[in-house]
């Protein structure tokens, strides 16, 4: 055959992959084909939820698995042999990959990252590098040594009863770790979104250098039981494969067994109580070697942490803090003490890599959020103590002065927006201003969902610092449990809870540190498709997510850390939690439980801290529903607004679209290329009028051209006798497809299904039909006739 002739698929199988093997490279080691390393970005339109295209590569070779050297990107032999390099670098860049080819059939374009002279050239077929070549050049590139080779070499763990594999952003972390620590680096930062996988990565990187005794002894601390227990039972439950010779336990009680080699412990746990030895002295400093700090952002971020004096002591051992926010304010730093992140995965690459579940946003006013609320003088609350005469607003609510009316409609305006879209049973975070808050919107939720709660009293649970709620926290992150569903809590739920099936978070509390906000909306970040959560809602009563509009959301940490002498030149608002708590799950940042009152020491007069009123109306006075545009980021704007900006930027001019719209074959492509830039026509239709179609709406509301309905242009039509040249039965079919325009839209027109439908069938079957307009060629161009005949000017 003529190579021109060829599909690419042929001169893959013909000429790339046999010069790849011939080369000495392994088919099933080292070649792997047509490799898909995204899942395809989610797009959520009202109630349609679908992926876009992942990414992927034609072939990856790797030295060995997990451990890849080089992207080969194929075309056919009509295009040049350099063809496809950019998308190949893209796709190199995010793989962490330094060589790349093309190939066309005729030979390779190879670029390489480390080429002595050129950075790209051109290769026979029969030039194309051998495995160890490829393996000699990327150890000169990383820096890799004859002594940490070895290390570097190391195989993952891989269990043939478990098809899981590390996703590439996860090798990418894996790797750039192990290299590191192999050169001899002792302080890292690994920084990964919640929901990526941060435990799982962590356990190859123990087992990677554990396994090449690089490091024998390993610490893993927590700041709570859950974030120790659980990755015991399911990510490192290698290290407790074999009952005669267990290599993992947990410190517990304070009772030290130096038998062991992986250990776990949370910080409460080695750091003793007061009073009492610091049970991690009882290990020498050189104890461990290895010592992984997971959720690095809280204690150990601060210079005086008792955290800290862990790791001070433990100072010979290589140190690995991970985090999916590092904290970055005036008195705290994570990048001082473990160094800019070795790898940063974001969330916003999550979402656009389809690994993590995209948001849409409801902001909801209440007036007296809004308007404020200043008591009548003399005004009295329901306990009787005389309110201070002051102006309150939205940071004094539930903090200082309780709306119980408030509380109530919060707790509705939620009920009803979980039974009007059918998800009384998704499950839902409250995040409250303290425990008080919590406790009352406990019971304003069981108030609104009596029906529910009757049936299981778990339905609703209170979960803070020292509440029954918490011993439920294990059956709420396992989404086979139904119970619990609605959950309130303040501080404790805010990071380390891995609930995948969490469809909706409700902030009612004022967040103004970005490091605690993005652990919050790390709360529903995670996809569960078996239970089809594929995104969440964010339901926000206190315009808390105008963080997203902050620079520093989902960008990389800013170092800001005051030392003396020096003036930070960046600051970040940010209220830092509390230091190290002393039970093994952290404190509320609020008071366990919110005193009635307090005392002066010269007046007896009790004086409440808190006012509870119980007679002032409150009402819902705007919602607006927000969402994600295609770069990811939260539209702000209205949505007309938004979409007139974006149509302009695609169509300067109304003629420019009208040029595009009648030339376009098929319109619907034109509908989907927009969707894919972030138009919303559904959720438009709702907000505009549900009568009109993607043409009269980008009209409308790019060119302010008056629209028609759907129903109007079908009449339209009709009116201009268009039919009369077709047969009586193709006259009919035109008809009726008109009709279905008119009552459903622009897709039935274009779809060879729409034949099958009752109001069309009647008329015979598909094949019947085609005949009526003398076969399927004629029957598509009376369907472009009749679309150019609904959108003639």
């Amino acid at each position: 055959m003529n190579k021109k002739q060829m599909s690419e698929q042929d001169i893959r199988t013909k000429y790339i992959t046999p010069a790849i093997l011939a080369a000495g490279w392994d088919r099933d080691l080292q070649i792997r084909e047509e490799v898909s390393f995204t899942k395809g970005k989610i797009t959520v339109r009202r109630k349609i939820v679908k992926r876009g295209e992942q990414k992927r590569a034609d072939y990856i070779l790797y030295w060995k698995p997990n451990i890849p050297l080089a992207i080969v990107e194929a075309k056919d032999n009509n295009h040049n042999i350099a063809d496809g390099m950019e998308q190949a670098l893209n796709y190199a860049e995010i793989l962490d990959i330094p060589f790349v080819f093309t190939s066309n059939g005729d030979g390779f374009s190879f670029y390489g990252k480390t080429a002595e002279h050129n950075v790209q050239i051109e290769l026979a077929l029969d030039q194309f590098p051998s495995p160890e070549d490829l393996w000699a050049r990327y150890k000169k590139f990383k820096g890799i040594t004859e002594a940490s080779e070895k290390v570097v070499a190391q195989d993952y763990y891989y269990n043939p009863n478990d098809d899981r594999k590390p996703r590439y952003y996860q090798c990418n972390a894996i790797n750039r770790v192990v290299e590191a620590v192999a050169s001899g680096q002792n302080r890292l930062l690994l920084t990964m979104a919640t929901g990526t996988g941060k435990t799982y990565t962590a356990f190859q990187i123990i087992y990677r250098l554990w396994k090449s005794r690089t490091k024998k002894r390993i610490l893993f601390l927590a700041d709570r039981n859950v974030l120790v227990d659980d990755p015991m039972r399911k990510d490192f439950k290698f290290f407790n494969a074999d009952s005669n010779n267990r290599k993992m336990t947990k410190i517990r009680d304070k009772k030290v067994d130096k038998a062991y080699e992986v250990y776990f412990a949370i910080y409460q746990g080695v750091t003793g109580q007061v009073g009492f030895a610091d049970t991690y002295k009882e290990f020498s400093p050189d104890f461990f070697d290895l010592i992984i700090v997971d959720e690095c952002h809280r204690g150990s971020a601060k210079d005086d942490s008792a955290w800290r004096k862990i790791l001070e002591y433990f100072k010979n051992a290589t140190q690995i803090g991970m985090t999916a926010t590092p904290k970055e304010t005036k008195d705290t730093s994570n990048i001082e003490y473990f160094g800019e992140p070795i790898y940063t995965y974001t969330l916003r690459q999550g979402i656009e890599d389809g690994f993590l579940a995209p948001y849409k946003v409801v902001r909801v006013g209440i007036d007296k959020d809004l308007e404020g609320y200043r008591p009548t003088k003399g005004k009295r609350d329901k306990y009787g103590i005389e309110i201070e005469d002051r102006e309150y607003n939205i940071k004094d609510y539930d903090k200082n002065l309780v709306l119980e009316k408030r509380t109530e409609l919060v707790a509705k305006r939620v009920s009803d927006f979980l039974k009007k879209n059918n998800s009384r049973f998704a499950k839902t975070i409250f995040f409250c201003v303290d425990i008080d808050h919590a406790a009352r919107m406990a019971q304003a939720l069981r108030n609104e969902n009596g029906d529910l709660v009757r049936q299981n009293p778990k339905y609703v649970v209170q979960m803070t610092s020292g509440s029954e709620g918490v011993k439920e926290l294990e059956n709420f992150m396992t989404a086979d449990e139904a119970y619990p569903v609605l959950v309130t809590t303040s501080k404790l739920l805010t990071t380390g809870v891995d609930a995948d099936t969490v469809k909706f978070i409700v902030l009612d509390s004022n967040i103004n540190s970005m490091t605690e906000f993005k652990q919050i909306i790390g709360r529903g970040t995670r996809i569960n498709e078996e239970h089809d959560k594929l995104y969440f809602t964010i339901i926000d009563f206190r315009n808390v997510t105008k963080l997203f509009a902050d620079k520093d959301f989902d960008g990389d940490p800013v170092k800001v850390k005051e030392t003396d002498g020096d003036i930070p030149t960046e600051e970040t608002e940010d209220t830092p939690t509390e230091d190290i708590p002393q039970d093994e799950v952290p404190k509320e940042d609020e008071q366990e439980v919110p005193p009635d009152v307090t005392f002066d020491p010269d007046d007896d007069t009790p004086k409440r801290v808190k006012y509870y009123v119980n007679d002032v109306p409150v009402s819902i006075i705007n919602e607006r529903v927000q969402y994600l545009d295609a770069d990811g980021k939260l539209i702000t704007e209205s949505l007309v607004d938004y979409t007139r900006k974006n149509i302009r930027k695609e169509y300067a001019t109304l003629d420019e679209f009208l040029q595009r719209w009648n030339s376009a074959q098929k319109k619907t492509a034109i509908v989907e290329e927009l969707e894919q830039k972030g138009i919303f026509f559904e959720e438009l239709r709702e907000e505009i009028s549900k009568d009109l179609d993607p043409f009269d709406l980008i009209c409308h509301i790019a060119f302010d051209m008056p629209p028609l309905t759907r129903k109007e242009r079908a009449n339209n039509v009709k009116k201009r006798g268009y039919f009369g040249k077709y047969n009586e039965v193709a006259k009919q079919v035109l008809e009726a497809l008109l009709d279905k325009y008119a009552d459903e839209g622009l897709a039935n027109l274009e779809s060879m299904e729409v034949l099958k439908v009752p109001d069309v069938a009647q008329f015979g079957t598909p094949v019947e039909i085609l005949k009526c307009f003398g076969n399927k060629k004629k029957f598509m161009e009376a369907i472009a006739e009749l679309e150019n005949q609904l959108y003639v000017a």
